[in-house]
C-alpha cells in the first residue's frame, strides 16, 4: 500500500508543480526545449527518491524542486565546460565573470513580479528601480504618501513569498 500512496503523492506534486517547474526550467536553459525535460525529469526523479519532498504538510515542495532544478541547470552548464576545454602552452586568461548567476536572478525576480498586483508593480517600480521617494511616486500616483507606504510594504511582502516559491533565501 505504500507504494500506491507514494504514486498518489508524486502524480499530486507533479500536477501542481510541473507547469512551473517546466517554465523555470525552460528559462534556465536558454529556452533549450531538450534540456528543459532533462531538467525537469531529473528533478522529479530526486523528489521520487527523496519521499520527504513528497509529503507537503509541511509546506510547499515548489522552493525544493525550484533549487534542485537550479543546480541540475548549473550542474549541466559545468560539465558542459568541463568538456569543452582544450589544453595549450599557454597560460589560462583571467576569467571574467560571465553573468550567469545575475541572469538567473533576474528571471526569477521578473518571474515573481509578474505575479505581483499592478499597484504593487507599479509602486515598488517607482521607488525602488526608478528612485523616486514616497512623496514623489505618491504624487505621480495621485495618492497619499501613507498609501505608497503600505502598498510597499505589501509588496515586498508578496515578492519575498513569490521569490521563496522559487527556492531564493535570504
Amino acid at each position: 500500500m505504500k507504494g500506491a500512496a507514494e504514486d498518489e503523492l508524486m502524480r499530486a506534486l507533479h500536477e501542481d508543480h510541473a507547469a512551473a517547474l517546466w517554465s523555470y526550467a525552460l528559462k534556465l536553459t536558454s529556452g533549450d526545449r531538450a534540456q528543459a525535460e532533462d531538467v525537469v525529469q531529473e528533478t522529479l526523479l530526486r523528489a521520487w527518491k527523496h519521499p520527504r519532498v513528497l509529503d507537503q504538510s509541511q509546506g510547499s515542495a515548489r522552493a525544493w524542486l525550484f533549487t534542485v532544478a537550479r543546480r541540475i541547470a548549473i550542474d549541466g552548464w559545468r560539465s558542459a565546460a568541463a568538456r569543452s576545454e582544450v589544453s595549450t602552452d599557454s597560460p589560462p586568461e583571467i576569467p571574467l565573470p560571465d553573468g550567469t548567476e545575475r541572469a538567473l536572478q533576474g528571471w526569477l525576480v521578473a518571474e515573481a513580479l509578474s505575479e505581483l498586483s499592478a499597484a504593487h508593480r507599479e509602486v515598488l517600480g517607482l521607488c525602488f528601480f526608478q528612485g523616486y521617494s514616497v512623496a514623489d511616486a505618491a504624487k505621480r500616483l495621485g495618492i497619499a504618501p501613507g498609501t505608497v507606504k503600505s502598498r510597499t510594504h505589501y509588496a515586498l511582502r508578496a515578492l519575498r513569498l513569490a521569490l521563496e516559491e522559487r527556492g531564493v533565501t535570504q
